[in-house]
């Protein structure tokens, strides 16, 4: 007997028809209670449901918004049910997601009955001193990119003496496909929110700030009616200090994650970064004491405080403990959130967590856009701030990429370079003419246009970069570059020596052609170029043709595909 259905109604879910499913389902749950959930990771699964029963939770994955597949999984049938991997399942440590996706996201009766607020009580229990001590012992580092100690960071901020101290949460999270803060705040608000507010007991802060990019409407509204709740029910008090909860909302520019570019914004002014000193934690938002750290730092506090820093310490490695999250995405069979604990291998999260096949994979990019991509041989490396960075690639907010085989290492660099130079404020001068000379020298590389002078000047360039920005955009914004060269530099040769692309995915570097020898004349690849391209006779013009892979992608014989320029393709016969 089914006793409640839980909805995924995070953005994962709602992007992949869960609204419309839970119109359905409403009205063919009959007495059943359907409750709105956040995401619990498993992305790729999504539109995703729970069914409560008397006997334990059954998953179904992947429902269609139909009354026919919403009545067969209300029978329970055993088609379409979802088992989570056993081997992703051995490899994840939910410790900060524990409630995602498992809890009505804005009910605060739900999140106090799983221990919700506990630590916060503990916490004002202790005095600001012992409390800042507990979160140093635990070591954790913030989990924004930079890896700064924590306490070390409320301990600045505590000492201070001043009318004002501000904390802000950082939720700005300008990677592109990272998600791991909007999970929290859509997931756990409440949780977020719990770890604001022991920082704010800890450090006497008086005016915390969430400064959350404005494309994340779900994550506003459930923060809002969790700070409704909190003021209502009077716990954003503390001591005898009303402590004032704002959400400021964003423009989602990258260079807005370094912290003095935030305070910029949230001051009113353009988000762009100042020389430090000053730090912010002596002179930061309007000139008062300010200390910033991102959501998924603020998720960690109450469990440091809940279960003690001796038990947070006992996770990761010996410089970097606790977990991560890590959003996946790229060339892998489950793209979506995982959390694992720190000292974890590449190779577990890519192939067991990720789903990917061995030999599958060319490379990792870990650290969003201004990343460094690590090659499949390297993948035994433990997941730690300092073994990345010795790498040449860095822990950043959390964001996973990974690159198929089939994909060009060049043209990824060229990709993320596109990204970081025109997210570049333009305060400094090498970040913001020489991000754009290495995006044109990739551009015109990838065009079959190299000169044997490029990877040089690229290699040069790039460190001169990264000495002479102010910010970590500028500082990290080589980073894609500096990391293939140095790992995939034969694709970088055969580009510019060879004019060739090896993994055919520069598209000035390669033509289409057709196997007439199996084509079945079905004229699909005639009916979808967008450019007609493909001739009555199955000829493909490649002085027309795109390369947009719409063909490819139609035909039913597979007989279609990319090919080395000049590699004996014949525009008359259309075939090789």
């Amino acid at each position: 007997m089914i006793k409640t259905i839980k909805i995924g109604t995070a953005s994962c879910g709602l992007a992949a028809g869960a609204g419309e499913l839970l119109e359905i389902l409403r009205k063919e749950a009959g007495d059943i209670p359907v409750l709105e959930v956040g995401c619990i990771g498993h992305c790729y699964a999504e539109p995703l449901l729970e069914l409560v029963t008397d006997s334990g939770s059954v998953f179904y994955s992947n429902v269609k918004a139909d009354e026919k597949s919403i009545r067969s999984v209300l029978s329970l049938a055993p088609e379409g049910r979802f088992s989570i991997p056993e081997k992703r399942s051995s490899k994840e440590m939910l410790k900060v997601t524990r409630l995602a996706g498992k809890i009505d996201p804005v009910s605060y009766d739900a999140y106090k009955a799983e221990g919700g607020f506990s630590a916060l009580e503990k916490a004002l229990a202790m005095s600001s001193d012992a409390l800042v001590d507990e979160i140093k012992k635990s070591g954790l580092r913030g989990r924004g990119g930079g890896g700064f100690p924590t306490g070390n960071k409320w301990q600045f901020l505590a000492a201070k003496k001043a009318d004002q101290k501000i904390l802000i949460c950082n939720a700005d999270e300008g990677d592109p496909g990272a998600f791991m803060d909007r999970s929290l705040m859509e997931s756990v608000p409440y949780q977020v929110l719990e770890g604001m507010l022991i920082g704010a007991h800890a450090t006497g802060a008086t005016k915390l700030f969430i400064y959350c990019r404005a494309e994340y409407p779900l994550a506003i509204r459930n923060l809002k009616l969790a700070i409704k709740e909190l003021e209502k029910r009077g716990i954003t008090t503390i001591g005898n200090r009303k402590v004032e909860v704002i959400i400021k909302e964003g423009a989602g520019a990258f260079v807005c994650g370094e912290e003095t570019s935030m305070i910029a914004s949230l001051e009113g002014r353009r988000g762009t970064p100042r020389f430090r000193p000053p730090f912010p934690t002596d002179s930061g938002y309007m000139g008062y004491p300010t200390a910033i750290n991102n959501v998924e730092t603020f998720g960690n506090i109450p469990l440091i405080v809940r279960e003690g820093a001796a038990a947070f310490a006992s996770v990761g490695t010996e410089k970097s403990k606790g977990t991560k999250i890590f959003a996946l995405a790229g060339d892998i069979k489950c793209p979506g959130l995982a959390e694992v604990p720190m000292g974890i291998t590449l190779a577990e999260i890519v192939y067991d967590i990720g789903g990917a096949e061995p030999g599958t994979v060319k490379a990792v990019q870990t650290g969003g856009p201004s990343g460094g991509c690590i090659p499949a041989d390297k993948f035994n490396t433990p997941v730690d701030y300092d073994s990345l960075n010795a790498l040449g690639a860095i822990m950043g907010s959390g964001g996973l990429i990974v690159i198929g085989q089939n994909r060009c290492m060049v043209e990824a660099a060229r990709y993320f370079l596109d990204f970081t130079h025109r997210e570049s404020c333009g305060k400094c001068t090498f970040c913001r003419v020489g991000t754009k000379r290495m995006f044109e020298t990739l551009e015109r590389i990838t065009k079959g246009d190299g000169l044997e002078t490029d990877v040089p000047f690229l290699e040069d360039l790039g460190k001169k970069i990264k000495k002479g920005s102010l910010c970590g955009l500028g500082q990290t914004a080589p980073n894609p570059v500096l990391a293939t060269i140095r790992y995939f530099k034969n694709e970088y040769d055969a580009h510019v020596k060879e004019k060739k692309c090896p993994a055919l995915e520069c598209g000035p570097l390669v033509d289409v052609a057709i196997d007439k020898s199996n084509c079945i004349k079905c004229k699909l690849c005639i009916k979808n170029c967008p450019v007609g391209a493909v001739s009555d006779s199955f000829v493909i013009d490649n002085s027309k043709c795109t390369r947009c892979n719409s063909c490819i992608e139609v035909c039913p014989k597979k007989t279609i595909s990319r090919v080395e320029k000049g590699s004996g393709y014949s525009a008359v016969s259309g075939q090789l």
